[in-house]
């Protein structure tokens, strides 16, 4: 599975990570630990390098981020209500949740955007609150892209430091990488099937 995945990877290039980045920003199927992972993986066998699949893993992440960032910017509070309203269980959120992550923006101002970036709940959900508060979209792609660089580095670097051990630990990784997705696409499901209206 990993063989397969890593393939992919390296048949698609630095664009197909700077694809799937920007796609596990926007819904995310695959989780970016494993896409920047196993990139650093294949930094190690020396079939990509590291700055430019940094810049453009970085750059995937910041484009998928921007995406939500417009929706809230663009839609504002009164468009935006009545579309979660309507596909709350598909998002798996509703109004007050935006509401509760809108007052925790303000609450700690703007520098969250590039503090949240490390964090894997609420790296993209932060970025409809910022929108909503209307930052300045250029301090929000620079914080975007700031913090995401720091933590595809961190996943790159795992990744190649785990190639060493990649021969011995083979059915291991094999079965992290398989988990994550899992667990990813099981938690979704979840959310959806269990979502109830709190009204």
């Amino acid at each position: 599975m990993t063989e397969w995945i890593l393939r992919l990877i390296e048949q698609g290039g630095y664009w197909g990570i700077a694809f799937l980045m920007f796609i596990e920003n926007v819904f995310p199927p695959i989780p970016s630990e494993v896409i920047m992972g196993l990139g650093g993986i294949a930094v190690a066998r020396g079939s990509m390098e590291f700055w430019p699949l940094l810049a453009v893993g970085t750059l995937g992440s910041t484009l998928g981020n921007y995406v939500w960032f417009v929706i809230g910017d663009r839609l504002g509070y009164r468009r935006l209500q009545p579309i979660v309203d309507r596909w709350g269980r598909w998002l798996t959120m509703e109004w007050e949740d935006i509401e509760r992550a809108t007052e925790f923006f303000r609450r700690h101002g703007q520098w969250v955007v590039f503090a949240l970036r490390f964090s894997p709940f609420l790296r993209t959900m932060i970025s409809l609150p910022a929108g909503l508060s209307h930052m300045k979209t250029w301090r929000f792609l620079l914080f975007t892209f700031a913090g995401a660089a720091v933590w595809n580095a961190a996943l790159i670097g795992g990744g190649s430091w785990l190639s060493h051990y990649l021969e011995e630990a083979q059915h291991w990784l094999n079965w992290i990488v398989v988990g994550s997705i899992a667990l990813a696409l099981a938690g979704y499901a979840w959310r959806v099937a269990t979502w109830k209206p709190r009204g």
